[in-house]
């Protein structure tokens, strides 16, 4: 099965440099199911998989001056104390066996994954609906409130934090419908707010966790590489093409993942 996780780390960083996004949802259930790591340890591992992954993918972008700072200071300052107050005093707080049902217990591990999966659906539908550029997201000229801005960062914030997944779905139609910026600014901006958002989240929570660093360091060599191999696709082939086929894969995988879990 090692094999196999190794093969599916390439693929989480090709995901990312040839259509943008999507490859962080798989990491979770990568680590969990072919790396057979619990899932609380596993959103750690995958904050930082995340974020350092996020990192390479936000090179170019930043090369090309596609990383908007001031947005990325706005939405990212309420995004990383939300990413802090979850991971300092949410996670901690969930019991390990959060309630017993007839023969059903829902532990700690179990929910953990239940929410990713839930994740992963909705975020398959960004994937899978036909739009291009702004027009998958819904803009108009009202103004924008600062507090919707603070919220949502917020809640980007929380998602991170609690089930170590990048976000990049909530993020790129917050940025482009609230505050207007165009489809590659956001995608730069984004991966920048998920790196910073990961690596702090990962930094917060390491102490309490024992790191198998060789693990850890080996999928993130390959995703990165992944990255790499993705972004020279892209130059080859449009990613546009293979999204739906991708986001209808990550709604399979999320629909068996709650399958699994609640009634096998």
């Amino acid at each position: 099965m090692d094999t196999i996780g190794y093969f599916a780390s390439i693929s989480i960083g090709i995901s990312l440099g040839l259509i943008g996004g999507g490859g962080s949802i798989l990491t979770v259930p990568v680590l969990v199911y072919l790396f057979r790591i619990d899932a609380a340890l596993a959103t750690v591992y995958s904050l930082f998989i995340v974020g350092m992954t996020s990192v390479a993918g936000s090179f170019t972008y930043f090369r090309k001056g596609l990383v908007n700072m001031k947005t990325a200071l706005i939405f990212g300052i309420p995004s990383i104390i939300s990413v802090f107050l979850t991971r300092t005093f949410f996670v901690p707080a969930i019991p390990d066996e959060v309630f017993t049902l007839a023969n059903f217990s829902l532990t700690k591990d179990i929910m953990l994954i239940l929410l990713f999966a839930v994740l992963m659906i909705f975020a398959s539908y960004n994937m899978i609906k036909k739009c291009k550029g702004e027009d998958c997201f819904k803009t108009d000229n009202k103004p924008v409130r600062n507090t919707a801005i603070v919220l949502q960062g917020a809640v980007v914030g929380f998602v991170t934090g609690l089930i170590g997944a990048g976000g990049g779905f909530l993020i790129i139609p917050a940025l482009v419908g609230l505050l207007k910026l165009d489809i590659k600014n956001a995608i730069g901006t984004s991966l920048f707010i998920i790196a910073i958002n990961s690596l702090f989240g990962f930094g917060v929570s390491v102490i309490h966790f024992m790191i198998e660093w060789n693990l850890i360091l080996k999928i993130l060599g390959l995703a990165v590489l992944g990255v790499l191999i993705g972004s020279w696709l892209s130059t080859k082939i449009d990613g546009k093409k293979l999204k739906p086929a991708f986001g209808w894969f990550v709604l399979v995988m999320g629909v068996y993942i709650l399958i699994k879990e609640t009634l096998i």
